[in-house]
């Protein structure tokens, strides 16, 4: 494994990118196991801290497993994985969670109104499903992310736009690894499950009734009110 000692940018950045290059290359595959932690830090001439966090970043990036007690290894990579933007994936700072959900708005309004205008009955039992499933979970220790995650997907693709499908995507797998932990203590507050369930039930409403205009403003409310709850986490 051909790695050079890290001299620029940020430096777990740094280790980022080279790693990600040898897997772009080829130079190690999947299944490969990666070296220790300790060994790596040596062979970059960092500390280990950075080692930890760059490995952190490929996690969430979806390129690494690290599996307790046995080690870290690549898992099966996708390109998609290997030129996922960098700040994107490294968005792990408060400033940057709400940028990420400002471009939430930004997207999944829209992707809400176009969905109105062009899913099919695929993407709407796909919606239902996850309604379903959403409230099922409500008097689970599920906390209905999964579910919640699954319908906002649905959504994605009711759009039929592949590049649009791909970039919320992406976003939805930083926020989902970044995020969780807020999102369980959100979904326990009293009667919160409930609000949203409503929420998402208008959202799927009125995509089913063909009213692009009211499932926009229905989004934009549901993800205001996830980022008012999320930023009364960082207070």
């Amino acid at each position: 494994m051909n790695l050079k000692p890290a001299k620029t940018k940020r430096i777990y950045e740094e280790i980022v990118d080279q790693i990600s290059t040898l897997v772009a290359e080829g130079q190690i595959k999947a299944g490969d196991k990666l070296p220790s932690e300790r060994d790596l830090a040596e062979r970059l001439q960092v500390s280990r801290a950075s080692v930890r966090e760059a490995l952190s970043a490929l996690e969430i990036m979806g390129l690494l497993e690290i599996r307790s007690g046995e080690g870290t290894y690549i898992k099966h990579v996708n390109i998609e994985s290997v030129i996922a933007p960098l700040p994107w994936v490294l968005s792990l700072e408060k400033d940057t969670i709400f940028e990420l959900m400002e471009i939430r708005k930004i997207l999944e309004t829209q992707a809400a109104a176009l969905a109105a205008e062009r899913a099919e009955y695929q993407d709407l039992s796909a919606m239902r499903g996850s309604l379903f499933e959403i409230r099922k979970g409500q008097n689970t220790d599920r906390h209905g992310y999964p579910c919640d995650r699954d319908f906002h997907d649905a959504i994605a693709k009711g759009t039929k736009n592949k590049m649009l499908i791909h970039m919320l995507h992406m976003i939805s797998d930083i926020m989902h690894q970044t995020l969780k932990m807020n999102w369980a203590d959100t979904f326990e507050k009293e009667g919160m499950s409930e609000l949203l369930y409503q929420e998402h039930e208008e959202i799927y409403q009125a995509i089913e009734a063909e009213l692009p205009e009211e499932a926009h403003a229905g989004m934009l409310r549901h993800l205001e009110r996830i980022e008012n709850e999320f930023r009364k986490g960082y207070e």
